[in-house]
């Protein structure tokens, strides 16, 4: 039986970079945390150690750092696609690369002065191979919850089942979505913003059967109104919260007090597709939980 070295990359992992824009008085804060993936004619490193055909990690690092000063940042999407193209068209052993960058927010309190939201971060990867680019752009840990509008019932029991029907119960969960864009000349920040709302709008407005009905609906109504999305793919763990047993204290409780469960959780994941959309391609290989 023999062995072969299958498909394989490497690169920079998490290259944290902060970039000030000071052009005007209102600084422009840029937080990002960028990982570099370069595919090619890498056999000989993996088998016999011979790098000749490796450009270190720590060079991807670096020029991360040098594009940041020599050419701005602009939107995520933007700044990953130079990076790209440059290790692809620049070195003879590259035929590919995947740019992964997370934007970590910040909200301005004044023209210098910004404070640093919860954990959700705007997300990008970017993949090259010389001739063709495609863009997976998303966000994760988008915390939201309804307090009603959410039922649950209907589903088979057996010997093992413990969990009661409801038709009133606290839906939460955190998102996290990738959407894959069928172009590349397109306003990445002003598609972010308006597909970030209208995920929320939609979570907020559907009366829930199920979480994999809100995944769906989501998904849908990104694009319903967004012909530049050719396909959305979606993780959603159900944050579970408990009615609170509070009859040991002679007290009722009419769906208020709740205990917010940790682990386990249910995970809800799921793809909404264009039908006519252009073939993905390599823009999903490799992206960390939806590859």
């Amino acid at each position: 039986m023999g062995i072969v070295l299958g498909a394989n990359q490497y690169g920079k992992a998490e290259v944290r970079l902060v970039h000030v824009d000071r052009s005007a008085p209102q600084h422009v804060l840029t937080d990002l945390n960028v990982s570099t993936h370069l595919r090619g004619a890498f056999d000989a490193t993996y088998l016999t150690g011979d790098n000749s055909s490796v450009l270190a990690t720590d060079t991807q690092k670096n020029t991360v750092y040098a594009f940041a000063r020599q050419f701005g940042v602009g939107e995520p999407e933007e700044f990953a696609l130079r990076l790209g193209r440059h290790f692809v068209q620049s070195q003879e052993a590259v035929t590919g690369a995947q740019i992964e960058i997370d934007q970590l927010p910040w909200t301005r309190v004044g023209d210098h002065s910004f404070s640093r939201p919860g954990g959700e971060r705007r997300t990008t990867s970017v993949t090259f191979d010389g001739s063709s680019a495609w863009v997976v752009s998303g966000l994760t840990d988008l915390v939201v919850l309804n307090t009603t509008g959410s039922e649950f019932h209907g589903f088979p029991r057996d010997e093992y089942t413990t969990l009661p029907e409801t038709t009133d119960r606290i839906l939460a969960t955190s998102v996290t979505a990738r959407w894959r864009y069928s172009s590349l000349d397109l306003d990445f920040g002003a598609l972010f913003t308006g597909i970030r709302s209208r995920m929320l709008e939609t979570f907020a407005s559907t009366h829930s059967l199920a979480l994999q009905q809100t995944l769906y609906a989501m998904g849908s109504a990104v694009l319903e109104d967004f012909a530049e999305v050719a396909e959305v793919r979606l993780s959603m763990p159900n944050k579970h919260h408990y009615l609170a047993d509070l009859t040991p204290f002679g007290l009722d409780n009419p769906n208020q007090v709740f205990i917010a469960g940790d682990r386990p959780y249910g995970l809800i994941e799921g793809q909404v597709l264009r039908e006519e959309a252009p073939d993905a391609g390599s823009a999903w290989q490799f992206v960390p939980g939806f590859a």
